[in-house]
């Protein structure tokens, strides 16, 4: 499917206000041009790049921007880890609307942190660091109170590669479709299942769900 043409953007940006009034999210206007403008440059990557299968911007506003930042409303304070960033999402929507707070964004693929880094300089993000690695072998040096991940294995799996990045007492997020219970039943010993929400449901989008996960603080 080829890119929507350019005078589609202002449908985009009112795809977008329809979906924060949805979330009830109340995103300064200044943020809402930046992340539609992250759609632009997402846009002209794309037609060299295969960085994202989501191609229109109607497509990416619901997918990519609206699916990010749902989540806002259930985030804790404290720097943001993003495992798997791909393309920089939710990562880079969330560094837009939470310009105070530092947010490292992961992936192990060049030409996608390639793109993130781009477009956080483009966008004037001083708050985005990306770093390319694969999560099981990145070591900071402290780890983060706060790891989210558009979650691309089951929770014991995911955990498993991801968990030595949350500090104890941090919290870990996982973006998940609605069929998340049965994965509940096996976590790591040292995580506990703190909350589920059912996230709004985007026009042709699969339902979404966000499962809020404690690393147990230490002794």
């Amino acid at each position: 499917m080829r890119p929507d043409p350019a005078g589609d953007w202002p449908a985009a940006r009112r795809l977008l206000d329809q979906g924060l009034v949805a979330l009830r999210i109340d995103l300064p206007e200044p943020a809402r041009e930046q992340c539609i403008e992250l759609l632009r440059l997402l846009e002209t990557w794309n037609r060299h790049f295969n960085l994202t299968a989501l191609r229109t911007p109607a497509e990416q506003v619901t997918g990519h921007l609206i699916d990010s930042l749902a989540v806002l409303p259930y985030l804790p304070a404290g720097a943001l880890l993003d495992v798997g960033t791909g393309a920089g999402f939710p990562g880079l929507p969330l560094a837009i609307a939470r310009p105070a707070t530092r947010h490292v964004l992961l992936d192990s693929n060049l030409k996608k942190t390639r793109f993130v880094q781009h477009a956080a300089l483009q966008l004037g993000l001083g708050n985005v660091e990306v770093i390319r690695a694969r999560a099981e072998d990145f070591r900071p040096a402290v780890p983060f109170p706060v790891v989210i991940a558009r979650a691309f294995a089951p929770l014991p799996r995911l955990l498993h590669l991801l968990g030595h990045l949350c500090a104890p007492g941090g919290q870990v997020l996982a973006l998940k479709g609605p069929a998340v219970a049965a994965e509940l039943a096996d976590l790591p010993a040292q995580f506990e299942h703190l909350a589920t929400h059912a996230l709004p449901a985007q026009p042709g989008r699969e339902h979404r769900t966000l499962v809020v996960l404690a690393r147990r603080a230490v002794g």
